[in-house]
């Protein structure tokens, strides 16, 4: 195993990179982080939000439940401080507390890389694996967020012939803009689709940096619905109040030229 420990110029997170050659049987490989964070729960990312779960281990259930699952990321923290780690492919965690001589407490995160089981796939994860993490200290759930979407869809530069300004822009920091594509249907129309991803209420406008008309909302199958009760369009942006961990699918039509 080879790890490559990366700290980039202005960045706000550790970036590791481990190369796995694994050929191991009966083992379960994981990497540890131990934090000195004192944190009765941790949250991990879910589609579209994410869940709480308690670090104490106070019954058989709590015991028995020696790992967990997330998506992108995993947080833990204290008031006021806050540690996330994001992974880029791999689910599996654990998180413990442990106590110090002193009598502080402080909270292990532990991140399953590669297995080495004989069922029901007797060669599941043998051969050579790339696995990047981060870890972000000092980070909240919204800065956990922004680490997950930069570990697993990184910026990607292009050089062209001028700026391009962005497709959709919200005004809500918690307001994620999870896909923007053309309608199914091929009528020319756009569709985006945004979610809460702080569990709060979030005001916020959504403004397309393309000529359109007024959105309607839309279901996943992009089938016009009601819109939320106090949503409305003005000056050309889309103002609405989404719940906690809600999603919203807006369909923009598009402003075709005279002559078109």
């Amino acid at each position: 195993m080879r790890q490559t420990v990366r700290l980039s110029r202005g960045a706000a997170a550790l970036d590791l990179v481990s190369e796995i050659d694994w050929h191991e049987r009966d083992s379960l490989l994981k990497l540890v982080f131990p934090l000195d964070v004192h944190a009765d729960r941790f949250a991990s990312e879910t589609q579209y939000g994410h869940v709480f779960r308690p670090t104490h281990t106070n019954t058989s259930w709590d015991a028995a439940r020696f790992e967990v699952c997330a998506h992108r990321w995993i947080h833990v923290g204290e008031p006021g401080y806050g540690v996330a780690i994001a992974n880029e492919s791999t689910y599996g965690h654990d998180v413990v507390r442990h106590t110090r001589p002193d009598g502080g407490t402080t909270t292990t995160i532990g991140l399953s890389m590669v297995r080495g089981p004989k069922f029901p796939d007797p060669d599941a994860d043998q051969g050579a694996h790339t696995i990047a993490h981060s870890i972000r200290p000092a980070a909240g759930i919204r800065e956990a967020v922004a680490e997950g979407y930069r570990a697993n869809l990184p910026a990607r530069a292009v050089r062209g012939a001028r700026e391009v300004e962005p497709l959709v822009r919200v005004s809500h920091p918690a307001v994620v803009v999870e896909a923007v594509k053309l309608a199914e249907d091929r009528g020319g129309d756009v569709i985006v689709r945004l979610y809460e991803s702080e569990g709060a209420k979030a005001p916020t406008r959504v403004q397309a940096g393309f000529d359109s008309g007024e959105p309607r909302f839309a279901d996943l199958l992009e089938r016009d619905v009601e819109p939320p009760a106090g949503a409305a369009f003005q000056d050309g942006a889309l103002s609405v109040t989404l719940r906690p961990f809600q999603l919203v699918t807006l369909r923009f039509p598009r402003v075709r030229a005279a002559g078109r």
